[in-house]
This record gives C-alpha cells, structure tokens and sequence, in this order.
C-alpha cells in the first residue's frame, strides 16, 4: 500500500474539519466547547449554523461563527469563535431526541468533509458521535463511520484502531469489528487477516512515524486454542498468516493468549496489537484511558480521528459532556497530519 503524502493548500497552520455528527447528541456540545479554546489549527465545523448557534445558547456559551473562506490563509483558533461550513439540517432537534428525518444531513456532512480533505483545503477530519440506529431507521443502510469513510474516499477495506494519547500510549486494531459474536470466527480469514495487518504496519510507519513497527497478533480462542483443543484458528488461519507476512519483512508476534496479552511486560516495546474482534480488544484500553482515547481510521487517502464514545443523548446540551476525547482526538489528527508532512 502506498502514501501520498497529503498536504493542506496552506501549511503553516493546518484546518481540521469537525463534524459534529447527531445533532440531538452531545456532538454540537463538543464542537461549541471546543471552540472556547485556542488550538494550534483552524478547526472548521461542517454543520448547521444555526443548530451550533442554539447549543452555544443552551449551554451558556459565547460564540462567534465565521463562514469558512478557503482561499485565505487559515488562522489558529481563538477562543470564543468557530469556522462554519454550512450543512442544513432538515428538521429541529431538540437534545436528546433523535430525528430520523436528519440522519440524510448527518451524512452529508460527512460527505461535505471528505470532499473538503480529499481537495487539500483540510488536512484532517475529526469526526464526533452518529447514532447509526437513527440512521437506520431513516431508511439508510449505514454499519458506522468507517465503512461510510472508506466508500466517500473510494478506499479498500479499512482498518479500525483505538489508541491512547500519552502515557500508558497503547493501540489496538481490530480484525473484525461490528458484527455479531457467533459471525467473528467465520470472518477470519487468511486474506483479510492478510490486509488487516499489511494497512497496519503501513499506516504505522507512515502515518506514526514508527520505523519498524512490532505488532502482537491475539489468539481468537482461550488459550490461543490450546494446540488445536479449544480451536483450530490459530493453527489454520492466524499462524501460516503471521509467517508469510514475517517472511514480507513485518515484525509480528503471536498468536497470543488474550487474557496474557495485555500485561505490562507482553506489551513493553511493542507499538500496538490486533485484536480478532470488537470486545476482545476494546474493553482493555477503554479500561486504560477511556476519555483520552481516540479511533484512528486506518488505510485512507486521509487522516480521520474519533472521539471514543457514544451520543450520549442523555446529557447533550448539559455542563456534564467531556471534552477530553475530543481533544485527544484533535491533537492526535495534528500529529498524524505533522507526519504526513
């Protein structure tokens, strides 16, 4: 897999697109809050004006909104003011009450982003909570942000990773991701297990900086199958894979004993571990810096970082959302956007 490297028409501060995803979630909260803060880059809110406008006044907040002018120079962001690119929603929103009939503006802001990073006028896209059952039931196929990402940007199957920003710094990427339990060993695959930890190892070469990444492959069974007595994936699929790609040049070890993997001495000096499947992986580093971790979009043309959690529909427009993801989540895109460079 090869990286461009991917530059903003002005380099010297970046843009970083935010879209604040349900607009009856704490998203709006999170981009308004944000804004209260000088930052290093030029964040610009794709949504509706008006929706930031009255979660600012829900919340108490002084807020200025200028509408983004992409053939001028980008500024930093000063404390008390927002760059808009303008999406209109199509019904009200009152917090906490998701309406279906605005789940085709959540995509379009998505789609309004994409287009933004892919023309060079953002470097980054930092993405807040959608609520994919609101989605749903608008009539919309949609399983997250990830697979949407990767049709928007015409890219191959992605790779989705959580990592902590500071210490304890772990990453986890995941092999299969949303689907149900009983489905995961059936989508272990040579070749997708294959593409999975090929886009990983790019990904932290190019887009970390790590020269030689060391990756730990988790086991799918108890025991990583005990020798073939509690399953045979380990043996049939998740070995030969690790050997050929040992033989391409990647330094991987495993596979591993989940319940063994995560221990301060397995994980001293390696850069990051691939999970088989969504629970496997994901409670261990929520465990370890939840509020502080970030999901990182891997294999696309652009760089695209998270906030680890949910809507959180029961507080938005509220003085009880955190910010602390959020912020992890653009300083991380600063930092990925600073290698692409």
């Amino acid at each position: 897999m090869k990286h461009a490297i991917r530059h903003t028409k002005h380099d010297a501060t970046p843009r970083v697109v935010f879209t604040p995803g349900e607009p009856a979630g704490i998203g709006p909260d999170l981009a308004v809050r944000l804004a209260q803060s000088a930052h290093p880059c030029e964040i610009v809110a794709v949504a509706d004006p008006d929706l930031l406008a009255e979660r600012a006044a829900a919340l108490g907040l002084s807020l200025t909104l200028d509408v983004a002018d992409f053939g001028s120079d980008p500024v930093p962001q000063r404390p008390g003011r927002l760059t808009v690119w303008p999406v209109e929603r199509a019904a009200p929103t009152r917090c906490g009450e998701p309406d279906p009939r605005n789940a085709r503006y959540v995509l379009d802001t998505l789609d309004a982003a994409v287009a933004l990073c892919r023309r060079g006028d953002c470097g980054a896209l930092v993405t807040g909570p959608v609520h994919k059952a609101v989605i749903n039931d608008a009539g919309i196929a949609f399983d997250g942000h990830t697979g949407y990402l990767a049709a928007r940007c015409g890219s191959g199957e992605p790779v989705m990773m959580l990592a902590t920003r500071g210490e304890p710094e772990l990453r986890v990427a995941l092999a299969t991701v949303h689907i149900p339990l009983s489905a995961v060993p059936g989508a272990i695959t040579a070749d997708g297990l294959t593409h999975t930890l090929r886009v990983l190892d790019d990904d932290l070469r190019h887009r970390f900086g790590i020269a030689r990444p060391r990756i730990l492959v988790a086991g799918l069974n108890p025991h990583a199958g005990e020798g073939g007595y509690l399953g045979r994936e380990e043996i049939d699929v998740i070995a030969p894979v690790i050997e050929a790609l040992r033989d391409e040049g990647l330094e991987l070890t495993g596979p591993l004993p989940a319940d063994t993997l995560f221990t301060p001495a397995r994980l001293r000096g390696a850069d990051a571990v691939l999970a088989m499947y969504h629970d496997q992986g994901l409670p261990v580093i929520k465990h370890l810096g939840f509020g502080r971790t970030v999901n990182v979009t891997l294999g696309l043309p652009i760089v695209r970082t998270s906030v680890d959690h949910g809507t959180a529909l029961d507080i938005a427009g509220t003085d009880a959302v955190d910010t602390g993801s959020a912020e992890a989540a653009l300083a991380m895109a600063l930092d990925l956007v600073a290698h692409d460079r």
